[in-house]
C-alpha cells in the first residue's frame, strides 16, 4: 500500500531532528536561530498584510471622493467657461460638493501596530492637497484652466487606481504565502459536543401497602395547627382574612401559588387577548416585541380568562381569548422556530393549517360554552349552593351589646398575662379589628375565615375574656324606647311562665355565635 506523505509538506518545523549543520556550529543554537527567523518572518508578513488591507480601505475612500469631484466638475462645466468665473472659487465649490458629513471625513482607525508613526489625515485634507497639486501642475496661467484641472484630477485617479491594483496583487501573494504552511495559529476547534446525563428516575413502589388510619368527622381538623402569628413558621390560621397586611407592606406580598385555581392571565396576556381574532400581522409583531407571552402559563391564563368572560356573558371576548391562547400553544409546540413556522402556514392562502387551527379553536370554545351553560343552570336551580357559611357575633338580648376588652400590652396579673398571650397568637388583621373596638370589623375578619377557624377564634376570645355583654340605656320618653321596654316586659313574662331563669349580665353565655349564610 502506497502512503501519500505530501499532506505533511505544509508543516513548518523549526526544530527538525534530521537537520544537519556544520560541525563548527552548535546544533541547538542553529535551531533556535532558525526558529526566531521563522517567527520574525511570519510576524513581518502578517503585519504587512494588515498594513496593505488598511491602505486599500483608505484608498477606496479617497477614490469615492475623487469620483464625486470629477462628477461635480463635469456638471458645472458650462459655468467654468464664463469669463467672470474665478478658477479658485470654482474649485472651492467643487470641493465643498464632494465633501461628506463630519463623521465620514475621518478615516477608520488603523489596526494595532499599523502606521503608528504618523496620524492619518482627514479625507478633506487629502482632497485639498490633491487640488493644490493639480493647480501646481497646470501652471499659473494655463490656456484652458478647466480642462487642465479636469485632466489633472483624472490623472490622480488613475494613479490611485494603479496603486490599488498593485496593493491587491501584493496582498494576494502574501496571503498565499501565509496559507502555504500549517502553524499552531491555524489550529482551531472544529466542533464541540457536550452531554448532560439525566438523573435516573426512581422506580415506583410496587403495590399499595395498607396503613392504619383513624376516621374522623372533620378530617381538616387533623391538618390544622393552632393559631399562630403570621410571621411564625408555617401557614397561620386566618391568613386569608389578613389581606390588608399585604396591601400595606408590599415586601410581605406572597408569591402566587402555581395551582390551577390561582392561574390568571398577566397584564401582558390581557393585552395580547385584546388583539382581534385573525389579525395575525399584529399578533406576530406583539410576540416579537414580547417573547414572554409564549410561556405556557399565559396560555392557561387566557383560557381561564375566556371561561370567566363566557360566564359573564361576553362570548366574543371569550372566543377571542381562546383563539389567542391556542395560537400561543401552537407556536410553542412547533419547536424552536415555532412562531415563524406557525405564522407562515396560517397566512398562506388555502393551507391546511388554517382549517386545523380554526377547528381546534371552535371545538375548545364550544366546550367552554357548554360547560358555562351547565353551571348557570345549576346555579339557577339551586341558588343556595353557592352561599358560604360564616360565623358572626351578635348579642341575643336586644337591650345589651357586646363589648371588646383588649388585654394590656404590659400585663401584671396572671390572668392578664394569659389573655395577652392568647391575643398575640391572633393574626395581625384580627388584632387590629379587636383594637378598633368595632364588632362589625371583627365580624368582617371572621367572615373571611373558614367555619372551623372562626369557631376556634371565638373560643379563644372567650378564654381570654375579651368579649363581654353590657346593658344598654333605654330612653322611655321616646316611642322607640317604649317599644323596647314593652318587648322586654313581654319577654320577662314569657320566661316567668316557662319558669326559666334569666341569665346574668356580663357573661359570655349571652353572646350568640350565629352561623349565617351570605
Amino acid at each position: 500500500m502506497v502512503v501519500n506523505y505530501s499532506k505533511w509538506d505544509a508543516l513548518e518545523l523549526s526544530d527538525d531532528s534530521d537537520i544537519e549543520v556544520h560541525p563548527n556550529v552548535d546544533k541547538r543554537s542553529f535551531i533556535r536561530a532558525k526558529q526566531n527567523q521563522i517567527h520574525q518572518q511570519r510576524f513581518e508578513r502578517r503585519h504587512q498584510i494588515e498594513t496593505l488591507k488598511y491602505e486599500r480601505i483608505i484608498n477606496d475612500g479617497l477614490l469615492q471622493r475623487i469620483d464625486k469631484l470629477l462628477a461635480s466638475l463635469r456638471e458645472h462645466a458650462q459655468q467654468a467657461t464664463a469669463p467672470s468665473q474665478n478658477p479658485d472659487e470654482f474649485m472651492m465649490h467643487a470641493l465643498m460638493d464632494c465633501a461628506g458629513d463630519g463623521d465620514d471625513d475621518v478615516p477608520p482607525k488603523p489596526p494595532q501596530g499599523v502606521h503608528t508613526q504618523t496620524e492619518q489625515p482627514r479625507y478633506s485634507v487629502m482632497m485639498a492637497s490633491l487640488v493644490d497639486q493639480v493647480k501646481k501642475d497646470a501652471g499659473d496661467e494655463p490656456q484652458n484652466w478647466f480642462q487642465s484641472y479636469l485632466t489633472g484630477v483624472e490623472g490622480h485617479k488613475s494613479k490611485v487606481e494603479g496603486l490599488q491594483s498593485e496593493l491587491r496583487q501584493k496582498l494576494a501573494e502574501l496571503e498565499k504565502e501565509e496559507a502555504k504552511k500549517i502553524t499552531s495559529d491555524s489550529i482551531h476547534e472544529g466542533f464541540s459536543v457536550s452531554s448532560v446525563s439525566k438523573e435516573m428516575e426512581k422506580p415506583k413502589a410496587v403495590g399499595n401497602p395498607k396503613s392504619e388510619t383513624v376516621e374522623v368527622l372533620n378530617p381538616g381538623a387533623l391538618k390544622r395547627d393552632s393559631l399562630k402569628r403570621l410571621d411564625s413558621a408555617g401557614q397561620s390560621s386566618g391568613a386569608e382574612a389578613d389581606v390588608e397586611d399585604e396591601a400595606r407592606d408590599p415586601s410581605k406580598i406572597r408569591e402566587e401559588d402555581d395551582d390551577e385555581e390561582h392561574i390568571e392571565p398577566s397584564e401582558l396576556g390581557k393585552a395580547f387577548a385584546k388583539i382581534k381574532m385573525g389579525d395575525y400581522k399584529k399578533c406576530l409583531q406583539f410576540i416579537s416585541e414580547n417573547h414572554d407571552v409564549v410561556k405556557e402559563r399565559e396560555t392557561d391564563g387566557l383560557l381561564v380568562e375566556g371561561f370567566n368572560a363566557q360566564m359573564d356573558g361576553k362570548p366574543e371576548y371569550a372566543k377571542n381569548c381562546v383563539h389567542q391562547a391556542l395560537l400561543l400553544q401552537y407556536c410553542r409546540s412547533l419547536g424552536r422556530d415555532g412562531v415563524g413556522l406557525f405564522f407562515k402556514r396560517i397566512t398562506t392562502p388555502g393551507h391546511q393549517a388554517q382549517k386545523v387551527f380554526l377547528d381546534d379553536v371552535n371545538d375548545t370554545y364550544n366546550r367552554i360554552r357548554t360547560r358555562t351553560t351547565e353551571i348557570a343552570k345549576d346555579r339557577a336551580s339551586n341558588p343556595k349552593a353557592t352561599e358560604t357559611e360564616q360565623i358572626q357575633l351578635h348579642a341575643v338580648d336586644p337591650g345589651t351589646s357586646i363589648h371588646i376588652n383588649i388585654p394590656s400590652a404590659s400585663p401584671t396579673e396572671e390572668v392578664e398575662v394569659k389573655a395577652r398571650e392568647i391575643f398575640d397568637t391572633f393574626p395581625p388583621g384580627l388584632q387590629r379589628a379587636l383594637e378598633s373596638g368595632e364588632l362589625d370589623k371583627v365580624n368582617e375578619v371572621l367572615g373571611k375565615m373558614s367555619v372551623e377557624e372562626a369557631e376556634e377564634v371565638v373560643e379563644k376570645l372567650g378564654e381570654g375574656g375579651m368579649l363581654s355583654v353590657e346593658e344598654g340605656v333605654i330612653d322611655g320618653t321616646t316611642e322607640e324606647g317604649r317599644e323596647k321596654l314593652k318587648g322586654l316586659e313581654e319577654k320577662a313574662r314569657a320566661e316567668k311562665v316557662a319558669e326559666e331563669t334569666a341569665g346574668g349580665h356580663g357573661g359570655l353565655d349571652e353572646v350568640e355565635v350565629a352561623d349565617v349564610d351570605d
